[in-house]
């Protein structure tokens, strides 16, 4: 008796490699792909202003970094004793405004260089809901801005797709050998409501096909169906029944690396958890003899993955089993 239907994914045409620089950007999903590639030692950048859920926001985001924005004082607003932006999560806020200009301004040179130079984007949509002020300016973030400030809009697939459209051939132009894999978040927005939700998903779910059909160094990963349609079961959600948990996200990495990660890459991310797992042990007398020697033996096994790998950044372990 077959009590669920696993979700088979086609392995990718081009696959990342651990010399690949990887650039995520949208939403708080992406938070949860970036821990995997920093685990493993991936060379990556995420989330340049924050967390972002809209796609004129994330659009906004990226087409900042390829012009290389430099925000000034007309691009920040002051409410409840902080300065913030409408383009940037709430991590970007600062009591002091030349500071937070700075911290803005940073993060645009950063990932202008990186963006440059990085083989892969990899887009996570997660509402197709926006916010716009009075001049219809669509926020990134309302900052606890009463609700009354904003006009709340549901974007037509149209509006989407013209979005990531236009974002594309930016992208292309400003850097030609980009591949990008675009994700659907599979967190629920469901204080827009049950019905506003499944809309809302739909709406970037038919964007995103229409535009993958369209260019050849487009992806699209099924992160979205692989939690609602595979998983599909409240116990692979955290308590607030919103945002998935660490089974599904896992599972989720799991299918990410069979179908979007190269075979070489892979073999060599095996031997990088072993050390994972060892950096993880608690030992009951750190200074017995027995922990010295395991310490030594996995010092010797990072010190031959940088000489065999010397593309990664092996230093943090080699200090760690150094100490």
């Amino acid at each position: 008796m077959e009590l669920r239907r696993e979700l088979s994914i086609k392995a990718f045409r081009e696959q990342l490699q651990l010399t690949d620089k990887v650039l995520l950007c949208g939403s708080c999903f992406t938070e949860h792909l970036g821990a995997r590639f920093s685990q493993y030692h991936f060379s990556i950048m995420q989330n340049p202003n924050g967390i972002i859920f809209n796609p004129v926001s994330i659009c906004n985001s990226i087409t900042s970094y390829i012009s290389n924005k430099k925000y000034s004082e007309k691009d920040i607003f002051y409410n409840q004793e902080w300065w913030s932006s409408w383009q940037h999560h709430t991590s970007f806020t600062h009591a002091d405004p030349s500071q937070l200009l700075q911290l803005i301004n940073h993060s645009q040179e950063s990932a202008h260089r990186f963006l440059k130079s990085a083989g892969w984007l990899i887009i996570t949509l997660g509402s197709a809901f926006v916010y716009q002020l009075e001049n219809g300016e669509v926020v990134a973030n309302c900052h606890k801005v009463p609700n009354d400030k904003f006009r709340k809009k549901l974007m037509a697939v149209e509006d989407v797709l013209m979005e990531l459209d236009n974002l594309v051939h930016r992208l292309f132009l400003f850097n030609p050998g980009l591949r990008i894999i675009f994700t659907i978040s599979p967190v629920r927005h469901l204080r827009d409501g049950f019905i506003e939700n499944n809309r809302s998903k739909a709406v970037l779910i038919q964007a995103v096909h229409h535009l993958v059909d369209k260019f050849e160094k487009l992806y699209y990963f099924p992160a979205y169906e692989l939690v609602i349609d595979d998983l599909r079961d409240y116990r692979f959600y955290s308590e607030d029944m919103v945002h998935p948990n660490y089974l599904a996200t896992d599972y989720v990495w799991e299918k990410f690396s069979e179908a979007c990660i190269s075979a070489s890459s892979l073999n060599i991310m095996k031997e990088i958890n072993l050390l994972n797992a060892a950096k993880a042990h608690k030992p009951f007398h750190p200074e017995s003899s027995a922990h010295k020697i395991f310490r030594k033996k996995n010092l010797d096994k990072v010190l031959l993955l940088q000489e065999l790998y010397s593309f990664i950044d092996l230093s943090e372990d080699i200090r760690f089993f150094s100490e």
